[in-house]
């Protein structure tokens, strides 16, 4: 597909200076270079500013509810796995509500590549802290400062058995895209949370902020290949690298599944179940 394919009659609703634009070019780029066919694709998305890629993003698509897109994404991987799934959510989506499904996603390497849209704030409900906010962040939600510390995505996927752990930033295009397409040629669940700016809501971890305070793991030389390693990297918060912290090649979840040996995925006929008696134990 070329990236004229990909367009919808809708504009992006987002703020200017969103670094939502950046992220939405990235996946778009990646999928015109994989060369993939727009029914080959389907990308789930959660609920938050980034959800709003849906109408302007022209693949199959489904968009879940607040902190569930994970295991819609399964569910679809698991009914067709020659498809390529996506998961496009948000730091509030992933690692709030959807914490558990983030940590099961990642136990049990299901081929899905998950972008998370880090913006350290819930920006499509005004600017209250989110999970990856910095202790002491003052917001709607936390007037005299955030009690709690941050969630930190990279060490959670890596001490969890992630095979394929990363990290780009949304105003860093190339390095991101080629990030996107690495994930999406995983066979396994692919984790690339993004930094992005938050140009309303977020006046901390502005565009200027991210490039001071990260650094790329391909200038130092560095090699994915090392657990420890990634998770000494992913635990240092004054030095954020972006980059492939880790990868691995353990087999993904479809290919354990029976489906993957040729018997059906649900092997029981309940066609001959009475569903007016079953529900009278309900009412």
């Amino acid at each position: 597909m070329k990236q004229e394919d990909l367009a919808t009659p809708n504009k992006p609703n987002w703020c200017p200076g969103c670094g939502d634009f950046g992220i939405w070019l990235a996946v778009k780029m990646a999928l015109t270079q994989l060369d993939l066919k727009q029914e080959e694709v389907v990308i789930v998305y959660g609920i938050g500013c980034h959800g709003h890629m849906c109408n302007f993003t022209k693949t199959y698509g489904f968009e879940g509810l607040h902190g569930r897109p994970i295991p819609v994404a399964e569910g679809v991987k698991l009914a067709n796995k020659d498809l390529k799934v996506i998961v496009v959510a948000g730091d509030g989506d992933t690692y709030a509500e959807g914490l558990n499904h983030f940590l099961m996603g990642v136990r049990g390497n299901h081929d899905v590549t998950l972008i998370v849209h880090d913006n350290r704030i819930y920006g499509l409900t005004t600017g209250q802290t989110s999970p990856t906010s910095e202790k002491g962040r003052v917001s709607k939600s936390t007037p005299t400062g955030s009690i709690e510390v941050p969630v930190n995505p990279m060490a959670l996927a890596v001490a969890q058995g992630g095979s394929f752990v990363a990290r780009g930033f949304s105003a860093d295009p190339k390095q991101l895209v080629e990030l996107i397409k690495a994930g999406i040629n995983h066979r396994g669940f692919a984790v690339i949370d993004v930094f992005q700016n938050c140009a309303t809501f977020n006046k901390v971890n502005t565009v200027e902020w991210f490039k001071e305070h990260t650094y790329r793991l391909e200038d130092t030389k560095y090699v994915p290949n090392d657990r420890m390693k990634a998770l000494q990297i992913a635990l240092d918060e004054e030095k954020l690298a972006t980059g492939i912290f880790y990868q691995d090649s353990r087999e993904a979840y479809d290919q354990d599944v029976p489906a993957e040996k040729g018997d059906a995925l649900v092997d029981h006929d309940i066609s001959d179940i009475d569903i007016t008696e079953s529900m009278e134990q309900f009412t």
